[in-house]
């Protein structure tokens, strides 16, 4: 491996204009494609093989009008004003009608006149759910318009705290009003979901809704499944670029060779994130997708590059070399070190594939690609633009400083830390293990969701919006769920009563706010049903509600013999949670088995890829713990721009765990090959852990600041989702690096000492030699040197 790597920098080097020229001809033909098939993100997460998905799946086949989209709009009047006011509900009812009068929305007065079910403003107000069964199966025409008094007569309870908006004595179809006149909300159906609308459907919805307001003193405020998609990228990932570029320079010692990691890191994101943008008119892909990529792009683009000028630099100041040979020679050693991580990575990324859910997936082979277009970049491009700097990349002062360093032997702040650690290792091994193990506690109380307008932030939107629907509807408004029941018996019709029968069951339920029959399909073997909850989205009584009325063993099931099934974005979030938690031990063992079998390879050793994996647990628990407490428990959120607690992203284990185990055993390997470099070069015992840390170690820590600086970036966006993210792989990556790589590693290799490279002759034998250290490469140089 070295030796090709070493060639290939070598001819990087002499013919830098055909390598540059290459990359800039990808990045051209990457822009083409953007300029041609434009771009597009989606906001829609599919679970696969859930509960919630199969009632979709049914739905858009039996009846293809109920599985769209649902989107509410929430009109308020100014503080101490009402909405019922003439004016004001003349200004609703116009947004309503234009609303109803777009395309891809269902219109609940024509679907009743096309069932020819022509009934005056009383009649429908009254209607029962054997009228609603005589409709022939048309759904959603009664949902938008539920009955407060129907649904109070039903619970057997009190008046709920709204009721139907009327103007001239007709219900406004669609609108609840509150009872003290502050807000009214008009909840509707698109014919299909929110991604596949075509491109300005959302838009002329919001501009007909705030068109009909306007100077009425009514302020209109549109779900967030209304809000055009974007791609959540801002200006404060460029802070965490600017914190790299100044560990650059104070690393590298120059402006020159600090910028080769930046550019060819944008070199990177920008084929992979542009080329998936390229692609994204053709695949589904999520907004989260491309900031993946991003994410993972410019850290590791920096830090591969990183290694390898810090490398070469070495090699000039250490040994002499010309900055041709050195750059040769870097790529072949760091080089290889470089290869081997971005596969750990890579691999860690691909096991997001075996869940087997599609936008875990799509971002697991962009974010994949792009680590991979790093390493090939930081292997090809880079050592072409050293060769345009030449002997430029140290400058004569620069040499003089290190010469004259060399020359008073003096001893660095690494060297100092790590012969402290070596001594103290017993002390440092349990330290670590206690400050990670208490750290982990909060992990215990980890909660599992999607992040909802309860956990906005106070002063947005969709905040604002959740907490006075709550306030005039209740929480479960904020998450209704959609009730399917299908006749077991596949011939069999469900009869008027029966519909009766279950909504009055499902009533009962004290979690249960209100039910309202939505339909049937023309074969009258599966109703429909609209249920509000009284808790909120995210609230574990809606969980227990939902697998209640899932359960075979339930009343509903054995009295009517019909299956429920329950779908909606709450349902969809619970199953995406409960997926994710299914299949992560399974993920977590594909990983470690994989990365293992690598860094064995690696390393040619038994105990360093387990001490490197037994670390990493240490440190991903010590990560979940205080996102926990930050995100859930509330503990210095206002730091980070947090002023809510609430549930972690479900899928945040999974993809968290993922990324820094291939980062973290990038540190591994950069700062473990150095050991083993100077363990095969002669040093022994803790001599070669010493050796190793100090050669290491500033290049290591270096690009661990440089991480943590551009996953930071990404928390201060206005995203809560990614903020979450961007905070678990800052703070992984500060815990992994400077507690587990910086100080437990080198305490547990100086306990074992030589030890620590033991391997079955035997399986010495069968495991190919790698030459990860280029000692092969390094020999036959000096041999060809003395001929």
């Amino acid at each position: 491996m070295s030796k090709l790597l070493y060639r290939i920098g070598k001819a990087a080097f002499d013919k830098p204009w055909a390598f540059i020229a290459a990359w800039i001809l990808i990045i051209g033909i990457v822009v083409a494609m953007l300029g041609v098939n434009g771009m597009s993100v989606s906001s829609e997460m599919k679970i696969e093989g859930t509960e919630s998905q199969k009632v979709l799946d049914k739905l858009e086949k039996e009846l293809p009008e109920a599985s769209g989209g649902q989107a509410s709009v929430l009109f308020t009047a100014p503080q101490g004003e009402r909405l019922d006011t003439p004016e004001r509900i003349a200004a609703i009812s116009r947004a309503v009608n234009k609303v109803y009068g777009l395309d891809y929305i269902i219109n609940p007065s024509e679907l009743a006149a096309a069932a020819g079910a022509e009934l005056s403003a009383e009649q429908a107000a009254q209607k029962d759910a054997s009228a609603e069964t005589a409709q022939d199966g048309q759904p959603a025409g009664a949902a938008q318009g539920t009955d407060a008094t129907s649904a109070a007569n039903a619970a057997g309870g009190e008046m709920p705290p709204y009721t139907q908006l009327m103007i001239d004595g007709q219900p406004v179809p669609g609108v609840l009003i509150a009872t003290d006149g502050s807000i009214a909300l008009l909840q509707f159906q698109f014919t299909v979901q929110q991604n596949s609308l075509p491109q300005g459907v959302t838009d002329k919805v919001v501009d007909a809704v705030t068109e009909s307001v306007d100077g009425s003193g009514v302020i209109a405020l549109p779900s967030d499944s209304l809000k055009a998609t974007e791609v959540p990228i801002g200006i404060n990932e460029v802070f965490g670029l600017l914190i790299a570029a100044i560990v650059l320079v104070m690393t590298l010692g120059s402006l020159v060779a600090a910028g080769l990691p930046i550019i060819t890191a944008l070199f990177g994101v920008g084929i992979g994130v542009g080329g998936a943008f390229a692609l994204s008119t053709f695949v589904t892909m999520t907004s989260f997708t491309p900031v993946l990529a991003l994410m993972i792009g410019l850290a590791v683009g920096i830090d591969y590059a990183l290694f390898i000028v810090n490398r070469q630099r070495r090699l000039i100041f250490d040994q002499g070399l010309t900055a041709r040979e050195a750059a040769g020679r870097a790529v072949g050693t760091a080089g290889s070190a470089v290869f081997f991580a971005g596969l750990t990575v890579i691999i860690a990324l691909f096991g997001l594939l075996v869940i087997g859910i599609s936008f875990l997936s799509m971002m697991a082979l962009v974010a994949s690609v792009t680590v991979f277009l790093s390493v090939l970049i930081a292997l090809t491009l880079l050592p072409a633009l050293l060769g345009l700097l030449g002997e430029r990349i140290c400058s004569a002062k620069a040499r003089e400083k290190h010469r004259l360093k060399a020359a008073s032997k003096q001893h660095g702040f690494a060297d100092v830390w790590v012969k402290a650690i070596v001594k103290f290792r017993w002390l440092v091994i349990i330290a670590v293990i206690a400050v990670l193990g208490v750290a982990a506690i909060p992990a215990v109380k980890m909660e599992m969701g999607i992040p909802s307008g309860a956990s906005a932030n106070l002063d947005t939107s969709a905040r604002q919006s959740y907490d006075a629907i709550s306030a005039g509807f209740g929480k479960g408004f904020n998450g209704p769920l959609l009730i399917v029941a299908e006749s077991n018996n596949s011939a069999g019709v469900i009869a008027p009563e029966t519909l009766g029968g279950i909504v009055q069951e499902i009533q009962k339920n004290k979690h249960v706010s209100v039910v309202t029959p939505l339909g049937m399909n023309a074969n009258g073997n599966i109703a429909i049903f609209s249920l509000i909850p009284t808790t909120g989205p995210t609230d574990t009584d809606t969980k227990d509600l939902v697998k209640e009325l899932r359960s075979a063993d339930s009343a509903i099931a054995k009295n009517y013999g019909v299956t429920l099934g329950v779908t909606g974005l709450t349902a969809i979030n619970i199953d995406m949670s409960a997926k994710l938690s299914e299949v992560f031990p399974t993920y977590i063992g594909i990983i470690m088995v994989l990365s293992l079998i690598i860094l064995l390879l690696v390393f040619r050793s038994i105990l360093v890829p387990l001490k490197a994996t037994v670390g990493f647990l240490l440190s991903i628990l010590a990560t979940f713990g205080i996102t926990t407490a930050v995100f859930q428990w509330g503990w210095a959120s206002s730091l980070f721009g947090v002023d809510t607690g609430g549930p972690l992203m479900s899928f945040i284990p999974i993809l968290v765990t993922g990324i820094l185990y291939g980062l973290a055993m990038d540190y591994q390997v950069f700062l473990v090959s150095s050991m083993r470099e100077s363990y095969v070069h002669g040093h022994r015992g803790r001599s070669s852990v010493i050796h190793g840390y100090d050669q290491a170690s500033r290049v290591v820590v270096a690009a661990a600041v440089i991480m943590v600086a551009v996953f930071a970036g990404f928390v201060m966006t206005h995203d809560i989702m990614i903020k979450q993210i961007g905070f678990a792989l800052a703070l992984g990556i500060l815990i992994d690096a400077f507690f587990v790589r910086m100080a437990l590693v080198p305490a547990v290799m100086a306990l074992f000492g030589d030890k620590a490279w033991w391997l079955p002759k035997w399986l010495d034998r069968l495991l190919p030699n790698l030459d990860v250290e280029g000692d092969k490469l390094i020999a036959e140089l000096q041999a060809k040197e003395a001929k």
